[in-house]
């Protein structure tokens, strides 16, 4: 959706003209400076990868430079932090995902409240996470895995980003349905090491983090955390075959602080769909197994909303409890 300069007039009215001229005279005239997209993952994480292929289509559209900033800690809680402190003016962006909504509920006493502080502005990216075991792990299939993690309560560990990020959300849920407990190894950066060495034998990880170890066999994939199959591994089963209501995905999309200005938003909407829109994008974007989402602004804040509900009820079911990082 855009909103040009056509829209805002015929919207405001001939008696409201001089106003809604001002307000669009300050849209256009942003960016005048630099802008800091901050994410809350270390480099070679989903989000990190997303937000550094659309940032420089971004820069060339808006005329300039958008940085990307990795904020790790406290499952990106101190990025939503410093993002929520920030002026609302445009300059200060937040790279939002799945995980930001998951700890609305999972951090107790958190310094910012994520569904009031921060302002969606577009959904960018979504995919579903894949089950990927390390191939020392005897189980070949998803339900001899189910089988195998029963047999060994306690014995499997499966690696996370950090508390409340997608993988350990994702292995709270399967642990829940399947009724099989394993031990989750949170990370502050990438688990990839260790999980290619075997010290850690599982992940549910975003599949732009794993699709490449797992097309090279160094990984293998159980299944896709999805009602249906990926295009991108067609042959690796969906978590619903086996486990019915077992739906999840990882989104990524951008965030702003409480407060800035509705024209701001409206032309990083714009031009943030824009970007998306590129075949380059989608091409880019299947290659990691997963699609540009974009759309209006409302669109994205309503899904948004339905995620921090549904992700709520995981973390009151499961009892999981996190104290934030100040």
């Amino acid at each position: 959706m855009k909103f040009g300069r056509r829209q805002f007039l015929q919207a405001a009215g001939a008696t409201a003209a001089f106003p809604v001229l001002s307000k669009i005279a300050k849209a256009d005239g942003y960016p005048a400076r630099p802008i800091h997209m901050i994410l809350g993952f270390a480099p070679g994480s989903a989000s990190d990868t997303v937000a550094r292929l659309i940032a420089p289509m971004l820069s060339q559209r808006l005329g300039q430079q958008v940085i990307v900033e990795n904020r790790t800690g406290a499952g990106s809680t101190l990025a939503g932090d410093v993002v929520s402190r920030a002026a609302p003016d445009g300059y200060t962006l937040l790279v939002m995902t799945i995980t930001n909504a998951v700890n609305e509920t999972l951090y107790q006493g958190l310094t910012y409240d994520f569904a009031r502080d921060i302002v969606p502005v577009v959904g960018t990216f979504q995919s579903p996470n894949v089950l990927a075991v390390n191939p020392a792990l005897p189980a070949k299939t998803l339900p001899e895995f189910i089988a195998y993690a029963k047999a060994n309560p306690g014995k499997i560990d499966y690696a996370s980003f950090g508390a409340g990020s997608a993988p350990h959300t994702n292995g709270e849920l399967f642990d829940m349905m399947t009724g099989v407990k394993m031990v989750h190894v949170p990370y502050r950066g990438s688990p990839m090491p260790d999980l290619l060495s075997g010290q850690v034998q599982v992940i549910f990880s975003p599949m732009p983090v794993t699709i490449g170890a797992i097309r090279a066999g160094q990984l293998r994939a159980l299944a896709v955390t999805t009602a249906k199959r990926s295009d991108a591994l067609p042959g690796v089963p969906a978590m619903g075959e086996f486990v019915p209501g077992f739906d999840s995905s990882i989104w990524h999309g951008i965030g702003a602080p409480k407060g800035t200005p509705p024209e701001i938003i409206a032309k990083l909407n714009t031009e943030i769909n824009a970007v998306l829109a590129e075949p380059k994008i989608k091409e880019m974007f299947a290659k990691y197994g997963g699609v540009p989402t974009g759309g209006p602004t409302d669109e994205f804040a309503k899904f948004v909303s339905e995620e921090v509900s549904k992700w709520a009820k995981v973390i009151k079911t499961a009892n999981i409890k996190v104290e934030a990082e100040h």
